[in-house]
């Protein structure tokens, strides 16, 4: 494996894996050149920071590692600012910056692991805040044509963790910028049951719940500079209420949350821990014994001991309760059937 293009070191799950050609991107400019030179028919993918990604051994054709920096306030009428980000810029470092500015609406997605760019692309969201609500627009050039174009909320077609950009019709667009539009008079937004409990005795401020989001999540989620993770494996299943009904009579204690449309989200850590998965460890991949929707390395190099277990998991909760659980981070490249390590 290359020494240049071994991602190894550009994926939170430390996953080996080489990339066919590696290039990093850094302007708009720089990215156009790319794509002018490129066939057609080549394969093209984008990086960010690899905190969201399954990376399997092989991923041919070109990997973009997407380092477009810069933050820009383009308008401030005293209360609402349109705030403009490079989609390289760290997410955790763009949300601390905006709260010592003043500029509201981002505390509750302190500490999510990432870069801008990739923050529309999954619609991160934590503690009852999705990035969606903050998008002005997204900042795109389509990898096919090379044309330009700023991506409407609506364009986008955020759901809960997910967007166009994951769907066919949008996955030709590379993201290179995200404007926010924040507030010096946003809401407070506490209302999330962990982050309520930790507020019970604090007044609900934008540094509290700031505090209290760092330190839960630091409580609760692994450090992937220490353990590899990409925090949540799964996403919570979303179901319309009369396909509730059976589950709520079969286990009264199941914990569910409304959704948008009338539907009710479902905790998938309830569901895998009443399967006795906490802690359990499969070929160098175990599942956190601190929190069931989390797998953490113990020794796995390639993906295939990640996505066995992520697998037999997903059947277990299928098998029991009649729920499909969907992957929350991105599987990207193809395995060429090497033997782990693990």
């Amino acid at each position: 494996m290359g020494l240049a293009d071994n991602l190894s070191t550009r994926n939170t799950l430390r996953l080996m894996s080489e990339a066919e050609h590696l290039v990093s991107v850094s302007s708009s400019g720089q990215l156009d050149g790319l794509l002018r030179d490129a066939p057609q028919d080549a394969a093209i993918r984008v990086l960010g920071e690899g905190s969201n990604v399954i990376l399997h051994d092989t991923l041919p054709g070109t990997t973009i590692v997407m380092a477009i920096e810069g933050r820009e306030v383009i308008s401030d009428d005293g209360q609402k600012i349109l705030l403009r980000a490079g989609a390289g810029e760290n997410w955790h470092s763009l949300v601390l910056w905006c709260h010592h500015q003043g500029f509201h609406g981002l505390a509750n997605l302190a500490l999510i692991p990432g870069s801008v760019g990739a923050a529309p692309i999954q619609n991160i969201g934590a503690y009852g805040v999705e990035v969606a609500q903050w998008i002005h627009g997204v900042h795109a050039t389509h990898r096919r044509t090379g044309r330009h174009a700023v991506l409407t909320p609506d364009e986008c077609g955020f759901r809960y963790r997910d967007s166009v950009f994951k769907h066919a019709a949008g996955e030709d667009w590379i993201i290179t910028a995200v404007d926010f539009e924040l507030s010096r008079d946003a809401p407070v937004e506490a209302d999330y049951p962990s982050l309520r409990a930790r507020l019970t005795e604090t007044e609900p401020t934008h540094d509290a719940v700031l505090a209290s989001v760092m330190a839960i999540r630091r409580e609760r989620l692994p450090d992937p500079v220490i353990t590899p993770n990409v925090g949540s494996f799964f996403k919570n299943p979303i179901v319309a209420e009369e396909d509730l009904a059976q589950l709520r009579a079969d286990y009264p204690e199941l914990p569910v949350f409304a959704a948008p449309e009338g539907r009710i989200k479902i905790s998938a850590a309830w569901l895998i821990d009443q399967l006795g998965w906490r802690g359990r460890e499969q070929a160098g991949v175990r599942v956190s014994a601190d929190h069931a929707l989390v797998l953490e390395g113990c020794g796995a190099r390639l993906a295939t001991p990640w996505l066995a277990l992520s697998d037999a998991i997903a059947e277990s909760v299928k098998e029991t309760f009649g729920i499909v659980l969907e992957l929350e981070p991105i599987v990207m490249g193809v395995s060429m059937g090497c033997a782990d390590d693990g």
